[in-house]
């Protein structure tokens, strides 16, 4: 068995902890030893609880917030934003899988980019192709392409069965952010 393959793993579906387990898999990285980044697609640059802990964590363990929050979807009034950000962070994401810096790159809700067309599937797939061969890449989000999951060595699916939020609960710090 080889064990110094580096995996595509994919965590979608439409139930909570997709994120959350990414940042699982990052911390146990970090904890040996490895340099871990996560590029976020969608989160804006507000103070996650993530965010909180990867300061305080130090080097080795970096979270970038690169887009422009939450996408209410076709009414919203400017969704060239969202492309704009979207791109940025895929651009982000190639240099640093090229620069070979990290072991462990984690691409947060680039699937939600996929669904909500701000990505083509063939730059996120020649993004996949291009990986290194030992570098660890996460994708997260709904809507896993089947092009993508073909490609993947991991898939989880997350699958909702019951949520606070349709029972009229909102976000609590520190389960959602």
């Amino acid at each position: 068995m080889d064990r110094g393959k580096g995996l595509l793993l994919v965590n979608t579906g439409d139930g909570k902890g997709k994120t959350t387990a990414a940042l699982g898999l990052a911390l146990r990285a970090w904890g040996q030893g490895m340099k871990v980044l996560i590029l976020q697609f969608i989160k804006s640059g507000r103070q996650s609880g993530e965010s909180k802990a990867a300061e305080k964590l130090g080097p080795g363990f970096e979270i970038r917030p690169m887009g422009k929050g939450f996408i209410r979807g076709a009414g919203e009034e400017s969704p060239d934003r969202h492309s704009r950000a979207a791109r940025e962070a895929l651009n982000a994401a190639a240099n640093e899988i090229n620069a070979g810096k990290y072991d462990l790159i984690i691409l947060d809700e680039i699937l939600y980019a996929l669904h909500y067309g701000l990505l083509s599937i063939e730059d996120v797939l020649a993004l996949v192709a291009g990986k290194p061969e030992r570098l660890h890449l996460v994708l997260t989000g709904r809507h896993a392409p089947p092009e993508i999951i073909k490609q993947a060595d991991l898939v989880t699916e997350m699958k909702e069965i019951k949520h606070p939020f349709t029972e009229g609960l909102y976000a609590q710090r520190g389960i959602e952010f």
